[in-house]
């Protein structure tokens, strides 16, 4: 059952690090007052990153066969990491960076792109959909968790105990994925691709330019998700409203992890992240006009419908771009790897330009021209994978 699994993980995972926005206003007016917004904010784009710089070695030991054995480990790994962060101590930025950035960002690293690249192996007419369906695991965890610890943190319960409940839910969901995971190969039925092979994927136009493109979109594409929360409560909306900007952005998501996931399967997978990354970027320019309760919404709706497009059609163009599926795991890898470094750095960046003053047009426009630059080089991948085609496929 690999959509529902796949689902399961996504929730778990992608939807988790998706309410980091409420640690972020959490940790930068509470927990972690005595440090910069900037600061605070490394702790989840490592987290981020480490979700995809593990890929390339995940990948390789997907399509060796050791699937199972990754998931269990990365199950293991992040409940464990999820206990000690319900341990750190106010004011540690330590405790809180290694617990959350490192140990639970390598795990999730561990579990997501295999979940992903399983899809790939069992579907390839519906990919995309099937893609969109279990990415839509990821919109749901990041409507529920924003909206959970928010309560749990601000309510009696408090920080520690909050974070150990969405641990024990964290730890229930994975075991059952586990139960549910199965690869169409059977276990080191499938070798890792030669040194050659790799070369070949590194060096192959359509593919580099595609990486580009998924780079400076991902460098720009994480400033709402952070610190949309902070946004709000910063210019007088509603606090509770505020609360919930998180998982409204993480609801618009759904329908766009699921409507061009299905049109890519008729349209082309190009043809649908090129408009979903450029929509990105307009409303990224938008965020200067979310002053209001209502703009809050439409926006935050709007950014989680393209971004969520973007991230479930990502999986799905790489798997269009591999020659055949013995390389899926590898291909698959290499670009989460080297997204994981705008991922990284992204948001931090946004942070130092935000400053202790909060100058706010300074992160907004940084993020905006870089999801542009993304919009332009995936069209320009798109060009050249025409080009190889001979432009009579839809792409």
């Amino acid at each position: 059952m690999p959509v529902p699994s796949s689902w399961l993980v996504q929730f778990c995972t992608y939807g988790y690090i998706s309410a980091f926005g409420v640690y972020q206003d959490f940790y930068t007016r509470e927990f972690l007052s005595n440090y910069t917004a900037s600061d605070v904010s490394w702790i989840g784009s490592f987290q981020l990153a480490m979700q995809y710089f593990p890929a390339v070695f995940v990948g390789r030991a997907f399509d060796a066969g050791y699937f199972h054995y990754t998931s269990i480990a990365g199950t293991i790994l992040y409940v464990f990491s999820m206990m000690m962060l319900s341990l750190a101590q106010r004011g540690h930025y330590y405790q809180v960076f290694l617990s959350q950035g490192v140990g639970m960002g390598l795990a999730q690293g561990i579990l997501f792109l295999p979940s992903l690249t399983i899809i790939s192996h069992h579907f390839k007419r519906r990919r995309a959909l099937a893609t969109g369906i279990a990415g839509t695991g990821a919109s749901a965890g990041g409507i529920v968790f924003p909206i959970l610890l928010n309560r749990l943190f601000a309510g009696r319960i408090g920080f520690a105990n909050g974070v150990r409940a969405s641990g024990g839910i964290v730890g229930a969901l994975l075991v059952l994925a586990n139960l549910l995971m199965c690869t169409r190969m059977p276990p080191k039925a499938a070798r890792g691709c030669s040194r050659r092979e790799f070369v070949g994927a590194v060096v192959d136009a359509p593919y580099l330019a595609s990486l580009a493109g998924a780079f400076f979109t991902t460098l720009g594409l994480f400033f709402p998700p952070f610190y949309m929360q902070l946004w709000s409560i910063e210019h007088g909306i509603n606090t509770q409203l505020a609360f919930y900007t998180v998982a409204i952005l993480n609801a618009g998501s759904v329908a766009g992890r699921l409507l061009p996931t299905f049109l890519a399967d008729h349209l082309g997978v190009y043809n649908m992240i090129v408009p979903a990354i450029f929509a990105s970027s307009v409303l990224l320019w938008a965020v200067f006009a979310a002053k209001s309760s209502a703009a809050v919404i439409v926006i935050s709706v709007l950014f989680g419908f393209s971004s969520g497009a973007y991230t479930s059609l990502i999986p799905a163009l790489l798997a269009t771009l591999a020659r055949n599926v013995a390389e899926l795991g590898l291909r698959m890898g290499f670009a989460f790897s080297v997204v994981g470094v705008a991922m990284l750095v992204g948001t931090p960046i946004d942070g130092a330009l935000l400053g202790k003053n909060f100058t706010w047009w300074r992160p907004i426009v940084f993020s905006a021209v870089c999801v542009l630059a993304g919009s332009v080089l995936m069209t320009v991948s798109r060009t050249m994978f025409m080009r190889e085609r001979g432009g009579k496929q839809m792409v």
